[in-house]
């Protein structure tokens, strides 16, 4: 089990490896496009074999993404906190 999350991991890191090194090649649509089909080409990869090995379905990990205000909330919030460490300290 953990030999398939390492590789999962690799294969998660490949991608995204890929997708910056496309964008930097390459600049546009043509860009864009190759970083989709790499990572769909990647996610198959993955959960084709994590089936291929246990016999089961695994989906794989959708990117999470931050709205702008909520990245705005957690940075005062970090920030607010840095202020009371320095203020004890």
């Amino acid at each position: 089990m953990a030999n398939e999350s390492i590789l999962s991991l690799i294969e998660a890191e490949i991608v995204k490896l890929t997708r910056v090194r496309a964008l930097l090649a390459n600049t546009g649509k043509a860009a864009a496009k190759a970083s989709k089909l790499v990572e769909r080409t990647s996610k198959k990869t993955v959960a084709s074999k994590a089936k291929a090995k246990t016999g089961k379905v695994v989906k794989a990990k959708k990117e999470r993404v931050l709205s702008p205000e909520a990245r705005k909330r957690i940075a005062d919030a970090q920030r607010r906190r840095w202020a009371a460490q320095k203020a004890k300290g």
